[in-house]
């Protein structure tokens, strides 16, 4: 029986990529580099400081990745503040509650930096259904690796087999594959080239996993 729910952040709860892309790229001309679009989407589900080693590495920047990420979150910052389109993904609070309410224990797995995890929690009033919040910066290995999963489900104090995943990124639905945990994927208008193959259920729409969809959907396909 299904008993929590581990959640992404960036694709699931919010669509903070428009704002993690113009930071991105205003990070990119701060250093003077030029990243094609398929190294970025390659970025997808990893830390920022994973990705700042990546950069440092492949265009032999003089600059540490820490300095890197304290550019790129600088303008994330400003953009965070200064942008009134920022909301939540459609759908997704009524499912939050919906989990909350018949008495699910929900996680955040997130490589999302805490401050930026705190900041978006604050401003959407998000903390009150959630037992923990797991940043992947906090972390030894980044997604695909499934450290922050296996923490995520201790964290929820249930067995892996009485989890699930909520993933937006190949990444991330590799990083629940190497955990052993039940992934639904969530082929959303955001997502852009991510790869659902391995996820055990692909979704479009949150509709698709109310609490009771969701307890047969467990139950039929995810039996241990």
């Amino acid at each position: 029986m299904l008993k929590a729910v581990l959640f992404d952040m960036d694709g699931v709860i919010v669509d903070s990529e428009p704002l993690h892309h113009k930071a991105y790229h205003n990070m990119f001309n701060d250093v003077n580099i030029n990243v094609s679009d398929s190294l970025y989407e390659s970025f997808t589900g990893q830390t920022t400081l994973t990705i700042c080693k990546r950069l440092c590495e492949e265009f032999n920047i003089d600059k540490t990745p820490e300095m890197l990420v304290a550019l790129k979150r600088k303008h994330f910052k400003y953009l965070f503040d200064n942008d009134n389109d920022f909301q939540l993904i459609d759908g997704v609070l009524k499912l939050i509650q919906d989990y909350y309410n018949n008495g699910l224990t929900l996680i955040l797995a997130s490589s999302a930096s805490m401050p930026n995890i705190d900041r978006i929690f604050d401003r959407f009033n998000l903390n009150q259904y959630f037992k923990a919040k797991l940043s992947g910066t906090d972390l030894k290995a980044s997604k695909p690796h499934p450290e922050i999963f296996v923490k995520a489900a201790e964290a929820s104090g249930y067995d892996k087999k009485h989890c699930l995943v909520i993933e937006d990124s190949t990444n991330g639905i590799k990083a629940a594959n190497a955990a052993n945990i039940f992934c639904i994927g969530f082929d959303s208008l955001h997502s852009k080239n991510q790869d659902y193959s391995n996820a055990d259920k692909v979704i479009s729409d949150f509709n698709e996993i109310t609490y009771h969809k969701i307890q047969n959907i467990f139950s039929k396909n995810f039996i241990k």
